[in-house]
Formats: C-alpha cells, structure tokens, sequence
C-alpha cells in the first residue's frame, strides 16, 4: 500500500464536489482541499481515472504526492482536530 497526499484547487462547486466525493472514500481528509489516501497502484489507477473524467484541465489544478512511511510518521499538526493515526492496517497470518 502507497500513502500519498492529494491537494486540489478547483474553482467550480460541482467538479470539486465530486472530486472531493471521489477522494473521501479513499482517505482522511486534512483540509478542506486536501486528502491524506493509502492505496494500492491498482487502486489509484482507477482513481486517476475517475479524477480525469471530472476535471477540467484548463481551469483545476490537482497534485499528488508520494509519501513514505517514514516521512508521515514526521507529520506535525499543530492545530486542528487530531484523527487516528494513518498508518497501513497490520495484517497476522498464524
């Protein structure tokens, strides 16, 4: 599983809407414009997919940022309401 940071800028209220609505079942969302998502390629394929199907490539900015394990558990909140920690899900086989 990949952890990345996804931030947009779309000045239209229904394309960020459902951008927005494509990203919150993926991840946690830390501001109002950026989603903190753990994935896997496969996974963010189709997402990619879906998020070109509904922005505008003249008018909306969307980014994405690969985060490494150990770089998010550096992450510093200095304000704001603290959610569980994101890490990837610890998985036994006995």
């Amino acid at each position: 599983m990949d952890r990345w940071l996804v931030a947009y800028d779309i000045p239209d209220d229904q394309r960020r809407t459902r951008v927005a609505g494509a990203l919150e079942g993926q991840g946690d969302r830390v501001q109002y414009s950026v989603f903190e998502i753990l994935t896997d390629p496969r996974a963010l394929e189709r997402l990619l997919e879906r998020l070109r199907a509904i922005l505008d490539p003249q008018q909306d900015r969307l980014r994405l940022y690969p985060l490494c394990a150990a770089c998010s558990k550096k992450v510093i909140s200095l304000c704001g309401q603290e959610q569980e920690p994101w890490w990837e899900p610890e998985v036994w086989i006995v």
